[in-house]
């Protein structure tokens, strides 16, 4: 079963959870099952038109994903992990 770790800055939803264990084929599966159990999540990853927000990088196995991430197939055993890119002035 694919895990999802979710960066300090989201695990709001999460009630402070940084992984949880998900069904899912694809990374849009994954991050939706994790929204399904957290309510609130999924809107911090994906934006309004249905992407990937800008300031969110998506890695697989920490390899990140850079081609059609949602679609991006993903195996039981692996770590789909959710980086915030958090910009400082």
């Amino acid at each position: 079963m694919p895990v999802v770790v979710i960066p300090a800055p989201y695990r709001g939803p999460t009630r402070g959870r940084a992984e949880v264990n998900v069904e899912g084929a694809t990374v849009l599966e994954c991050l939706r099952a994790v929204e399904r159990e957290h309510p609130g999540f999924l809107e911090l990853v994906i934006d309004e038109d249905g992407g990937v927000h800008r300031y969110v990088k998506l890695f697989i196995n920490q390899e990140q994903i850079d081609s059609q991430p949602l679609e991006t197939r993903l195996q039981q055993a692996d770590r789909l992990e959710v980086l915030a890119a958090i910009a400082g002035g």
